[in-house]
């Protein structure tokens, strides 16, 4: 029995971590670049940056409004603009359902006023939760009409830009929104107001080729994907491999297209400083 017992080899088995650990809904959450778990507080009070590897974190819009604008200072437009269903599509009404329940929000951008650093100016955040942040009728139509009361009211327009494109359940009715807001904003320089682009993950599609890209000042957040098609449909059209990264913010600085890649963080201090500047020069 003795000469069993040595002979007898015991083991443990020990279960290798899992990539994909189970994080306590609401406490932690998982970068999803390094895979570094956060503290959610942590994350906020750095305005969702990753603490290790400063990826940006996508922000929902009323997110967005609080880190950017003056305690207080919000006041929402066209809140009560619902979208439709133009082509009496069977399913969209019912993805239109399932978006509100998701994001708490009427449509894919949140418009209204504000102030910066004491400055006053009309601002735009488009939702990527919602739909990907396609641009319908109401979108076209709550970005028009905030671009016509920055013109109306003398005030900087600034835009956030989040998108996938246009939205493919309205059509070309979805499309004219290109046109429509591109043609408010030769009323807004006419007008003599400046106009602040900021471009953040995602900004594609028919955004990326309208109001985003037309701005006075183009600032892109860090890592951002910015462009119109995406790399698989370029390649395929040009035949041939595109550069690592250059649909991301930083390539675009390098090659001109964005003026400025400002991390969340340090974005109201440079929005401050910008529109200082301008009211200097009114002065």
């Amino acid at each position: 029995m003795v000469l069993d017992f040595f002979r007898k080899q015991k083991y443990i088995t020990v279960q290798p971590e899992s990539e994909n650990r189970d994080i306590p809904e609401g406490i932690w959450v998982k970068c999803s670049r390094c895979s570094e778990i956060l503290f959610n507080k942590e994350l906020d009070h750095n305005h969702k940056v990753c603490l290790k590897c400063g990826y940006h974190f996508r922000v929902p819009a009323h997110e967005r409004m609080e880190m950017t604008l003056d305690e207080g200072s919000f006041r929402e437009m066209d809140a009560g603009m619902l979208p439709v269903n133009p082509l009496n599509l069977p399913d969209y009404g019912d993805k239109l359902d399932s978006a509100v329940k998701k994001t708490g929000l009427k449509e894919a951008v949140v418009t209204g006023e504000g102030s910066i650093g004491g400055y006053p100016v009309v601002m735009v955040v488009m939702d990527a939760r919602y739909m990907m942040g396609s641009m319908g009728t109401v979108v076209g139509e709550k970005i028009t009409r905030a671009i016509e009361a920055a013109a109306a009211g003398c005030k900087p327009l600034l835009i956030f830009s989040a998108s996938g494109g246009a939205r493919m359940q309205e059509g070309i009715l979805s499309l004219m929104q290109m046109a429509k807001t591109v043609a408010a904003l030769t009323r807004l320089e006419e007008a003599g107001q400046l106009y602040i682009s900021v471009l953040t993950d995602p900004t594609t599609g028919g955004v990326s080729a309208s109001f985003a890209a037309l701005g006075d000042i183009i600032i892109a957040e860090p890592g951002a994907l910015i462009g119109f098609a995406g790399q698989r449909v370029i390649e395929q059209t040009i035949r041939q491999k595109l550069p690592e990264g250059f649909q991301r913010a930083e390539f675009l600085k390098q090659h001109g297209f964005v003026d400025m890649v400002v991390p969340r963080p340090q974005l109201r201090a440079v929005l401050t400083g910008l529109l200082d500047l301008h009211l200097r020069e009114e002065i």
